[in-house]
């Protein structure tokens, strides 16, 4: 453990980050998982309505520098990509 103050408070605040980091990257990952089985059971209603919320989940993650503005981009297009081939 650190010894000087402003090492101990970066510890406290590092954790609160990565907690904060961790979560919003699991909503990422669930979102993307609703297309995903929305998709896989045929349901274009079910998959267009979940493809919008995983845009918006995705580009929050982006926009609040979790996820990088290219990885965000690559999420979306494979996702509007699998969704598209429902039509």
């Amino acid at each position: 453990m650190a010894n000087i103050k402003s090492a101990k408070k970066r510890v406290v605040v590092n954790e609160k980050k990565h907690e904060r980091n961790k979560s919003i990257k699991s909503e990422v990952k669930t979102s993307i998982r609703r297309v995903e089985d929305a998709v896989s059971s045929n349901n274009k209603d079910e998959a267009g309505k979940a493809l919008t919320n995983a845009v918006s989940v995705i580009t929050k993650a982006s926009n609040k520098g979790i996820l990088h503005k290219n990885n965000a981009a690559r999420k979306v297009s494979r996702l509007t990509k699998l969704v598209n081939t429902l039509a």
